[in-house]
């Protein structure tokens, strides 16, 4: 069984067509499916219309209405999504119409033919505030690129399906804004699950975006950060203890050859010393995540 899972948060100029479209989609693929709807405390007319939906027969199991009592995220509507699904694979997918669902069928097969994720790739980006989100993402994506060692085309791409039993494994990280796509992503890579992608396009929303630019891309950062920390903790600390000692032997070469003689001033050693407490705090960060998740 496929499970369809749609967070929605005040999205009525769109929400008809993308249950609408994704019937036609699932129905072509020929196998049981649901679509579960969660709706984010919407104050517009979304939940109305997601309701006559639930109403209306077709193949598969039916349009599920989950509701939260206000506005939790984004990030903890695709959870409660998760959560309430029943299928076995996840189609995710954005209530917004940004995305196309004739790629859906292509991605389902290979997680059947067995990848855990399969991402759709958006060829440009179009969003709210290109001027500042393109650069944006094209930094964060190139920090989760080094962090997880892969190539990522997309860390932020809406259109994912993937295997719900993996999924589940990382609800307790996973935060509930904007940064939840880029944060299971990076989990999926990190613990070496096979992830593809696929290219797509992207379509202008229907409706307004509640993305904001500098409180999204504050946390999209430290996310990424911070969801390495708890897979790979000397991808982050290794490089930054290698920098600090060498920079500190560079500076007692110079020293020894300015002073002529074997001097250590204190800079030179607080480079040193703090290279070394920088290093044994990696180590200990990477036994603990080794242990807490062995």
């Amino acid at each position: 069984m496929i499970s369809v899972v749609i967070p929605m948060y005040n999205e009525e100029a769109a929400i008809a067509d993308e249950l609408e479209g994704m019937r036609r989609t699932m129905d072509g693929i020929g196998l049981p499916y649901e679509i579960v709807v969660v709706d984010d405390g919407c104050t517009d007319r979304s939940v109305e219309i997601v309701q006559g939906f639930t109403e209306i027969p077709f193949r598969g199991e039916g349009v599920v209405l989950v509701q939260h009592p206000c506005n939790r995220g984004t990030g903890a509507a695709r959870t409660t999504g998760i959560k309430a699904a029943q299928g076995d694979i996840i189609v995710m997918i954005d209530a917004d119409g940004t995305y196309p669902h004739d790629a859906i069928p292509d991605m389902v097969a290979e997680v059947q033919r067995g990848s855990s994720m399969v991402i759709g790739a958006r060829r440009r980006e179009s969003g709210t505030v290109r001027w500042l989100r393109a650069p944006t993402k094209w930094f964060i994506r190139q920090l989760a690129s080094y962090l997880t060692a892969t190539h990522i085309p997309d860390l932020n791409s809406g259109l994912k399906v993937f295997r719900r039993d993996i999924a589940l494994k990382y609800v307790s990280i996973l935060p509930t804004t904007h940064s939840w796509v880029s944060t299971i992503t990076i989990a999926f890579l990190s613990d070496g699950y096979p992830v593809k992608w696929l290219p797509i396009d992207y379509y202008p929303r229907k409706g307004k975006s509640s993305f904001h630019p500098i409180a999204d891309t504050y946390n999209y950062i430290s996310l990424v950060v911070r969801a390495v920390m708890y897979f790979n903790p000397l991808k982050v600390f290794l490089p930054v203890t290698l920098v600090l000692l060498l920079t500190g032997i560079v500076k007692l070469i110079r020293d020894i050859i300015y002073y002529q003689g074997f001097y250590v001033p204190g800079v030179t050693l607080m480079l040193v010393l703090t290279a070394i407490q920088v290093g044994a705090i990696g180590l200990l960060a990477d036994l603990i995540v080794k242990r807490g998740r062995g």
